[in-house]
């Protein structure tokens, strides 16, 4: 093994960049540094996801990120500029030059040395971008946040962009085949921006371990599911319906990175994303101590905080928010219509955890994130309102006014205190049910979204898969 990374970095003095990761046509060699940062990273696909590892200082991490993703980062940033110009008519080099100003100057000295090496990286693979840009691309939770408000200043009447999505779950004590926590959650997104299948294990140099789900080139989770060395587990669900930011405040990406990086426990992390809120991808966190046992559900809107904690019982979220002074004052959701994708959701939850009680394990897990029963309907119908969301057979129009919107859940993972106590979460990528996504076949039944074409993306049926941190290429 000694002797093929040698050999390894050897070729990458010698052999340029495009023979060396087919990424570009550069001819730039690696420095020797650069080799030896690359030397101690990993990246190998499973199963539809992408398994990256890296290590090190921040401009080591930032690196071997942007190398070995390089294809994958164009790719998601590609897709973000022609997502951004059609939902909103301005160009994408105005909102990098907002965020410049609004954003950059506020992300902490390690998160923005990371992102300055990522850039380096992503050029020495032949990728061209700014440590400004991919900062906006970390920063996407502008587009539903802070865009709403300032377009109504601009006199835009174009709909808000979706700030509704993700169904997740976290159990303890008697709810529990063997009373530890049990966590579960998928994604749902709109399908074109179906990118966040990598796996990110970091190791830095000083703080804790993370094993997270994430998108290329991205510091943060934004898909939010992780666990972390300090024996923290976590995930949310986004506030529906909600409004509220502020320019001043700090975002939330770089406050997400803190937390999960330096926390070593639930009150330090909730304490770390509370500071500098600035109401940014606001969120139900759902968290996890194992090893206490505790379970805790944090709500955090912009001018107030919902927060509970216990060792018995479980917390979920269907994106309708339960405290009630963010309910009331920070959303417009009605929690008692059942036609809504988000108490629906919320009733099939309490259904579940009622008929699952004393018996939920990560086999049971899977099965709610797979679970296609309409509690408006009374009857299996994968729709916007399941827990398995497929928004491309709504018939009625669902959030956002769109019936048959290709959106929802894109993903599932689940994890217990035994695989979290060995840094390792299951995950399948694709729909949680297993049902594949067929784009071309969708666009040619639906041309209402031919605007999609070039970015919207077939999703095959894939397996539930095991990662674990620090995994090499089988």
């Amino acid at each position: 093994m000694k002797r093929l990374l040698s050999i390894f970095i050897i070729l990458c003095f010698c052999v340029p960049i495009g023979v060396l990761s087919d990424q570009s046509s550069s001819t730039a060699p690696l420095t020797r540094e650069q080799a030896s940062w690359l030397s101690r990273a990993e990246r190998h696909e499973r199963a539809g996801w992408i398994y990256l590892h890296i290590e090190g200082q921040p401009r080591e991490r930032g690196f071997q990120h942007g190398y070995l993703m390089a294809k994958d980062i164009a790719e998601s940033l590609r897709v973000w500029r022609l997502w951004w110009a059609y939902q909103t008519a301005m160009e994408w080099t105005w909102l990098v030059t907002k965020s410049k100003s609004m954003i950059t100057p506020k992300v902490d000295a390690e998160t923005l040395a990371e992102i300055d090496r990522i850039v380096e990286g992503l050029k020495a693979a032949g990728v061209s971008t700014s440590t400004d840009e991919v900062v906006a691309y970390n920063a996407f939770d502008l587009l539903g946040y802070w865009w709403p408000e300032v377009k109504e200043k601009m006199g835009a009447t174009s709909p808000n962009p979706l700030k509704q999505s993700c169904s997740a779950f976290i159990a303890t004590g008697s709810m529990t085949t063997d009373r530890n926590i049990v966590l579960g959650h998928n994604t749902w997104t709109d399908y074109p921006q179906a990118d966040c299948n990598v796996i990110l294990d970091i190791q830095p140099a000083k703080g804790h371990r993370i094993l997270m789900q994430t998108s290329p080139g991205l510091v943060h989770s934004g898909s939010d599911f992780f666990i972390t060395d300090a024996g923290l587990v976590g995930t949310e669900t986004t506030i529906g319906d909600f409004k509220g930011f502020d320019e001043k405040g700090v975002p939330e990406f770089t406050r997400f990175r803190r937390a999960t990086q330096d926390a070593s426990s639930i009150d330090e992390w909730c304490a770390i994303m509370k500071h500098g809120n600035n109401g940014g991808y606001a969120n139900s966190w759902l968290l996890g101590d194992i090893k206490t046992g505790e379970i805790a559900r944090l709500e955090l809107g912009l001018k107030y905080v919902g927060f509970e904690r216990k060792k018995d019982g479980f917390f979920t979220g269907s994106n309708l928010a339960e405290d009630p002074k963010i309910l009331r004052f920070e959303t417009s959701s009605n929690e008692l219509e059942i036609k809504a994708s988000s108490v629906a959701r919320r009733v099939r939850w309490k259904q579940l955890m009622k008929e699952s009680a004393g018996r939920i394990d990560v086999e049971r897990a899977k099965s709610f994130l797979a679970d296609h029963y309409d509690v408006y309907l009374q009857r299996d119908n994968p729709d916007s309102r399941t827990l398995c969301g497929h928004e491309e057979n709504e018939l009625e129009a669902g959030p956002g006014g769109t019936t048959q919107n290709p959106s929802g859940a894109v993903d599932a993972k689940v994890v217990d205190a035994a695989m979290a106590k060995q840094m390792s979460f299951a995950a399948r990528w694709g729909s949680a049910c297993g049902t594949p996504f067929d784009a071309v076949k969708f666009l040619e039944q639906h041309p209402q979204f031919d605007w999609m074409a070039g970015i919207l993306k077939s999703r095959p049926s894939q397996p539930w898969t095991e990662f674990r941190a620090g995994e090499k290429k089988d």
